[in-house]
């Protein structure tokens, strides 16, 4: 009978405390401010579509849930490739992803925010 292991980051050279303020702040920008000021955008004000051809069938599909899906698969896997990352010690792949959906997140958030207020 074979038993799970869990990751536990003292067995890597990150912090849990790093790797949660990381995950805190990209679930901040990328996954409660991007899709806030997005479903606001989309359903509340109407007077803009969305620009992302995927997230328009998807949401053409399931309604909401074409676009907070979508959101989740992607912070998922890039949680995994974290995950990995740490688990083997590169750097790269621990730091980029909680990073890039940050940034992108930001950016995506303070957009909206422009949209909205005009």
């Amino acid at each position: 009978m074979s038993r799970v292991r869990y990751l536990r980051l003292k067995d890597t050279p990150f912090e849990a405390r790093e790797f949660s303020l990381l995950w805190l702040i990209a679930l901040a920008t990328y996954g409660v401010g991007d899709i806030v000021t997005t479903l606001t955008i989309l359903y509340y004000e109407r007077r803009f579509d969305e620009a992302n051809a995927l997230l328009v069938a998807s949401t053409d599909a399931l309604g909401h849930w074409g676009l907070v899906l979508p959101k989740l698969a992607v912070f998922f896997l890039c949680l995994g490739i974290c995950v990995y990352g740490a688990r083997v010690g590169d750097k790269v792949l621990y730091y980029l992803p909680p990073v890039t959906l940050s940034v992108i997140g930001a950016f995506a958030t303070a957009f909206n925010l422009r949209l909205f207020v005009g």
